[in-house]
């Protein structure tokens, strides 16, 4: 059931979820098959599945400009532009500049997806488990604060989640990415076996695997399989990926529990004073500007990181003056954003006679190997991994080709072989890495200015720094010729895996949510988007979220069937 106008006479559910994105969607499937009658409130516009993708089967020539941006629009969108995914056949998932604007103390890249499914049309679908290696580092080096689980409390969600999504992957025995339930791997092309089997020869801990994607190599709960187009940021008309819009809000509404309200702005969280709990949230009408209230007994905040903190930020009380869960003063801290600085490729000499088929939509991924098992860095602290994949291309660069019978030369014949590493690298959750509310200055719906104050420091630079040289120092190990250092400069922001500002802890005083998600102080408020992370790791985050909301739902539900909340 979807509502579009004004609030219905009786505005209270069991529940409400903020943000329909991948935890969001995950809230609401889970809420609504324990039987809660519950509300999705989504800033943005409705995107319903496989309608609504207006380019998903577009060809090329049916662009305007084929595929590329104006010039103008570039111009008027210097943040979003940067996102390799922004295109014409893309633009209207993204949050254009001047619409939803922000400050910047530091260049940080804010790339957003407002409509019913978030970014989760738009993400990279890539799903590595966290192991204990990642849950215990911040305790075992002294750093911020432990997280309040461990691997083992989170397995089983994992698991959970894995089986709905549908996870394609190899169970490749490695620690540092435990394995999980997965769907029939894709397969490597013949420079990446090649590349696989040199490295294990070269190294004993370099280990080189198929990503796992959230693209599904056979049907799987009704959806796909996977195409090989790889224009999954358009949407999938055949489900063949992850989505909320394919996947978790179609299961929540087959149980006639859901209500999903698109233009909604969520303004604050209401708290009642005499329960110690929230009732309810407060929201602006999108199109409207009207204030409308919603009540609930359980509220599940997904509006993805900074948006998430920005609500809770704003959400002030006699008990919460400086916002809600901020007795410990961190909320608003230690964000964290992964560090993509480095890309680095070579031509090999050889498979000339090969090529692959379809555009698989997905790499390869060497594992973390530094800081983990007998090996020990001096001058940094944590890992990374490396996105990872070869391919062949025309035989000249296009822009150094002129027209007629050459490009047509060109187009048909190819070029070497290229292999390509890009660092995955962890950032460390600094105290001063924050967001905080403009004091004079909000949006057109009221919200204050979110001001964006981070960068990468001396750990993200040394290891930076190491991530380039080993990447060279494995490809010339391997015999590939005119290695190059591609030399990125990427403002922190635009890997798009923005986490922490209201962390996750053991104890009130220094962290904003417990160990179940829930904030402390208003039992029934749970955050399970990335604004609960205590560490990043330097695994894709998603899979993470959605394991914690699947959980954290499966615990507020079981307290209010207790009466505890």
């Amino acid at each position: 059931m979807y509502i579009n106008g004004k609030a219905t006479a009786n505005n209270t559910y069991d529940a409400i979820v903020i943000g329909s994105g991948i935890s969001g969607g995950w809230a609401a499937k889970e809420l609504c098959e324990k039987g809660l009658k519950t509300l999705v409130l989504e800033r943005g516009r409705m995107v319903r599945h496989i309608e609504d993708y207006v380019t998903a089967s577009k060809h090329p020539w049916e662009f305007k400009h084929r595929g590329t941006l104006p010039q103008k629009i570039k111009e008027e969108n210097p943040v979003v532009s940067r996102c390799y995914a922004f295109n014409e056949g893309t633009e209207h998932f993204f949050v254009k500049d001047t619409e939803h604007p922000y400050e910047q103390s530091k260049p940080f890249d804010w790339i957003r997806g407002y409509q019913v499914g978030g970014k989760s049309l738009l993400w990279a679908r890539w799903t590595q488990r966290w192991s204990d290696l990642d849950f215990e580092a911040n305790a075992k080096e002294g750093i911020a604060v432990d997280w309040p689980i461990r691997y083992k409390d989170i397995a089983p969600w994992y698991s959970y989640v894995e089986r709905f999504v549908g996870i394609s992957g190899n169970r490749d025995g490695l620690s540092v990415i435990p394995d999980g339930e997965f769907l029939p791997p894709m397969e490597m092309n013949c420079l990446e076996k090649h590349v696989k089997e040199q490295l294990a020869k070269h190294y004993d801990d370099r280990h080189l695997v198929i990503s796992r994607t959230a693209n599904l190599t056979t049907r799987h709960e009704g959806r796909g399989p996977c195409q090989y187009r790889s224009l999954c940021n358009r949407g999938c008309p055949f489900g063949g990926y992850f989505s909320s819009n394919s996947s978790t809000l179609p299961a929540a509404e087959k149980t006639g529990n859901l209500t999903i309200r698109p233009f909604s702005v969520a303004q604050s969280i209401i708290y009642d004073e005499a329960s110690g709990k929230a009732s309810g949230v407060r929201i602006v009408d999108g199109n409207t500007k009207e204030s409308i209230e919603y009540f609930a007994k359980i509220l599940f905040v997904n509006g993805s990181t900074l948006n998430s903190t920005l609500l809770l930020m704003n959400s002030t009380s006699s008990r919460f003056p400086n916002g809600m869960g901020n007795d410990c003063g961190e909320l608003g801290h230690n964000l964290m954003d992964h560090n993509y600085n480095c890309k680095v490729q070579g031509e090999y000499n050889g498979f000339k006679d090969k090529y692959y088929s379809g555009r698989r939509p997905t790499g390869t991924y060497l594992a973390r190997f530094r800081n983990f098992g007998r090996d020990k860095q001096k001058d940094f602290k944590r890992g990374y991994a490396y996105a990872a994949g070869g391919s062949r291309s025309a035989q000249t660069e296009l822009s150094k080709t002129v027209i007629g019978e050459p490009l047509k030369t060109d187009l048909t014949h190819l070029g070497p072989w290229k292999f390509g590493f890009s660092g995955m690298g962890e950032c460390l959750p600094y105290h001063e890495n924050k967001v905080t509310l403009s004091k004079d200055k909000t949006d057109e719906w009221g919200m204050p200015l979110l001001n964006i104050d981070a960068e990468y420091k001396e750990n993200e630079g040394a290891m930076t720094k190491d991530m380039v040289n080993t990447a060279m120092e494995m490809l010339d190990a391997m015999n590939f010729k005119n290695i190059e250092d591609k030399k990125q400069v990427r403002n922190i922001g635009l890997n798009i895996h923005e986490m922490g500002t209201a962390r996750m802890g053991r104890d009130p005083k220094t962290s904003v949510l417990n160990g179940n998600n829930q904030v402390w102080g208003a039992k029934n408020v749970f955050v399970t988007d990335g604004a609960c992370m205590t560490s990043s790791a330097c695994q894709n985050p998603s899979l993470t979220y959605m394991a914690l909301t699947a959980r954290a739902t499966d615990f507020a539900v079981g307290e209010l069937k207790k009466m505890n909340i």
